[in-house]
Formats: C-alpha cells, structure tokens, sequence
C-alpha cells in the first residue's frame, strides 16, 4: 500500500514491535497498538476531546463491562483488560476486554491468539468509526466467534456474530438498549445474561 505519491510503507512485524519493547524504544503500557503492521496510538477521548486523553467514561464503561465478564472466571475463563491479543504476524491489537480459555498462567510466555478467545469488547465514544470498520475486520478476519461494541455515542450494546474470515466482516449486528439484557454463550450450557443497564452511562 502507498500513500499519496509517496514509497510503500515498511510494516513492522508483532517480532520487531515487540523488539522495540524489549529495547525501551517504546514502553510497555503505552496506548499503542500494531494494526497492520502500523503502529495506531488508542483513542479512548471522547468526540472532539483530547486524543491523548483517556475519557472517564470510557474508563468506567470498561469497569462496568469488566465486572460482568469476569463472572466466566469462575467457569474456566480469564478476562484480560487493555491487554495485547496476537492474531497475525502483524497485527496485536489491544481491546479493552479479551475473554479467553484457561487462566492467566497460560500466557505468562505469550499473548493470546485467535483459537484461545471467545470474545473481545470494544468500549467506543471518538473510536466508534474504527471500531465498526478496522477493528471488526480484524476480529472477523481472525475468527474470534463475538465481538461486542458498547457505544456511548448512541447508549447501546452492538453485538457481532458469525464472522466471516475471508470477507473480515460480522454478520448483522444485534442492537441492545437499556432495559433489554444480551447473552454471551461461553460454552454448551454456559451463558452470562448482562442487563444493558448495568453498562450504560447512567
């Protein structure tokens, strides 16, 4: 790909991103993630906010949604936050949430990949564009099987099923408002019923 006129950009691979670490060129826990092979600061502003500037109410969006997925750690699950998922050789992304098999020792030597994740969640306000578009790509390219995005633009839950790998696109998402409750089906017989209300703004 090239931009305008200019030379073909040089991607970077998860290895070498993951190299800068090591070597203090970037710091670990800093809002970026490697999409591509791009290195895409996080957007967790409000609309028309400070870009560099983590909005409280994404902050306690992600809280409330964290304390309803983290009732699956009793079942076998881990719920990892603001954490890096490895779906290629050149795209670890960070979703706010990431449910995965097993516990937090299996991945004391890796980030979890594709066939480790039940679900990932998106808290999005300024990001909302690029969550439905960039982000759902790579999910659904990647297979993850539901991709939830709590939109605080519009106050709803949109919940993505059924990807299609080769098209990197969700089916039809299911819209939600509070007073309505959405399933998360962890495994055969293992459902989480989370009422919309405990996540919106209040």
């Amino acid at each position: 790909m090239s931009v305008g006129n200019s030379p073909p950009l040089v991607r970077l691979t998860v290895d070498q991103y993951h190299e800068m670490i090591a070597k203090g060129i970037l710091h670990d826990g800093d809002p970026i993630e490697l999409i591509d092979g791009i290195m895409i600061r996080k957007d967790r502003s409000i609309r028309g906010g400070d870009p560099m500037t983590h909005y409280p109410a994404h902050a306690v969006a992600i809280s409330r949604l964290a304390r309803q997925w983290r009732l699956a750690e009793d079942h076998g699950f881990y719920l990892r936050t603001q954490l890096p998922i490895t779906l290629s050789g050149t795209r670890e992304p960070e979703p706010d949430l990431a449910l995965v098999r097993g516990s937090e020792d299996d991945y004391q030597d890796r980030h979890p990949g594709p066939s480790d994740i039940v679900a990932v969640a998106e808290v999005a306000d300024s990001s909302l564009g690029f969550d439905r578009t960039t982000k759902q790509r790579l999910y659904a390219g990647a297979g993850i099987p539901v991709y939830w995005i709590l939109n605080l633009v519009e106050n709803k839950l949109e919940v993505y099923a059924e990807p299609s790998l080769a098209e990197g696109a969700y089916g039809k998402p299911r819209v939600y408002t509070a007073g309505q409750v959405a399933d998360l089906a962890l495994k055969l017989g293992l459902v989480l019923h989370i009422p919309i209300a405990e996540l919106l703004p209040r």
